[in-house]
């Protein structure tokens, strides 16, 4: 019988059981929806440890009126929703403030810090190395007037550690030509690199934990119930007993926090991509653009162009209105891509101050936490792991995890 049950089967719950099992642990992994869908699936791509710039920051006392009103914004509110989302918003304002901005931006660059030696274990298997690919996000600006705006922004990730070029648009030109000649600044950020797939990457790896042991069940975890000696997991009106439960279960993770005692202000942003089938040979690395609020990647399968932001729960409703601009504008810098075959619409974790929960729960050092990775889950995914097995174990984390603790809110 297992003696760990992990919940969530996407990038930070995989993971975890691939840590913890490192250190012999027999790991019972649930998941409703299959092993890497949900915001797994269908993600960026990118391994962006130079990302420690939080979405709370003090640009959106500045922007927020524009993101609100204009029709290429990649923000939206679904204005049905506001009532439910009022408190979180007006935590989100709090933590745009500067210092509290700052400390965000801290907590998350000294994560960041550790993510490419959170991954090193897994990338050490050539079957799964062989999905990265080594080349450097290239984000980009189509007006000086942005990178402007961005300046304070770049300069904040500098001091903090993160290693970038700034180019001009010739640079940008000759680095990717099949761009259209609209962009004036390019930032190059230094040994990030993407994955060809994604949810390849996950099967392969969760292929490899099941043949060592691990035990999966597609099945829906109602209730946790910590004890002295255990937590009882309820999957579909079963219950089991476990000497421990990671919580990993992204933007449905609340939940479960508030079962162990936790309150945690945790909700949803709903976020898109569409594909273009083969046409990968376009672009040699993700491409941002910084206006647009979107990703292109070139992917095993075509370009994957992912990204905006939409605040309103879990429906399943598409708002067309964003995968139109996705196309629009990603046609709009890449003039070579033709129609895309698909699209899809998927469930980040979103928290006021846009640092993960990572840390024992309130109720019980049995219950660990690691969700509300918002933009990043697949970057820090191997560091997230770490972590939980080294609390598991009672060894020291890589970092203090105070920043991280669900009592912060």
């Amino acid at each position: 019988m297992p003696d760990i049950a992990v919940i969530g089967a996407g990038f930070i719950g995989l993971a975890s059981a691939a840590a913890l099992m490192r250190d012999g642990h027999r790991v019972m992994l649930f998941d409703p929806s299959g092993v890497g869908q949900g915001a797994s699936f269908g993600n960026a791509g990118t391994f962006a440890h130079y990302a420690c710039i939080p979405v709370n920051n003090p640009s959106v006392f500045r922007d927020l009126p524009r993101f609100l009103l204009s029709s290429d914004s990649p923000f939206r509110l679904r204005w049905a929703y506001l009532p439910q989302l009022a408190p979180w918003l007006a935590r989100f304002m709090m933590s745009s403030l500067p210092r509290r901005y700052e400390a965000s931006a801290g907590a998350l660059a000294a994560l960041l810090g550790h993510a490419q030696g959170g991954y090193a274990p897994l990338l050490a298997n050539g079957e799964l190395a062989r999905f990265v690919r080594p080349r450097e996000c290239l984000y980009l600006y189509s007006s000086g007037a942005s990178f402007e705006g961005a300046r304070a922004a770049l300069d904040l990730r500098r001091q903090l550690g993160v290693g970038f070029d700034v180019l001009a648009s010739a640079e940008i030109r000759a680095l990717e030509p099949s761009l259209a000649p609209i962009f004036e600044r390019g930032v190059l950020f230094s040994d990030s690199w993407h994955f060809s797939d994604p949810q390849g990457f996950l099967q392969t790896l969760y292929g490899q934990l099941a043949a060592q042991g691990l035990k999966f069940e597609r099945a829906t975890v109602g209730t946790l119930q910590p004890h002295p000696d255990g937590v009882s997991v309820t999957a579909e009106g079963r219950e089991r007993r476990f000497s421990h439960v990671v919580v990993a279960t992204g933007a449905r993770s609340a939940q479960f926090a508030r079962q162990c005692g936790d309150s945690v202000p945790l909700d949803t942003e709903r976020g898109y991509h569409v594909r273009y089938p083969g046409a990968q040979q376009l672009i040699s690395r993700p491409i941002g653009w910084a206006e647009r609020g979107f990703y292109m990647t070139p992917m095993s399968d075509g370009i994957r162009v992912a990204g905006t932001v939409e605040l309103g729960g879990f429906s399943t409703t598409r708002n067309r209105s964003l995968i139109d601009l996705l196309t629009f504008s990603s046609k709009r810098a890449l003039p070579a891509l033709d129609t895309p075959d698909n699209n899809w619409l998927g469930f980040r974790p979103t928290l006021p101050d846009g640092v993960p929960v990572l840390g024992r729960s309130r109720a019980s050092e049995r219950v660990i936490y690691a969700f509300g990775h918002q933009h990043l889950g697949l970057t820090l995914a191997g560091v997230s792991g770490r972590i939980v097995a080294d609390l598991i174990a009672r060894r020291t984390p890589p970092l203090d995890l105070a920043p991280y603790a669900a009592t912060r809110f």
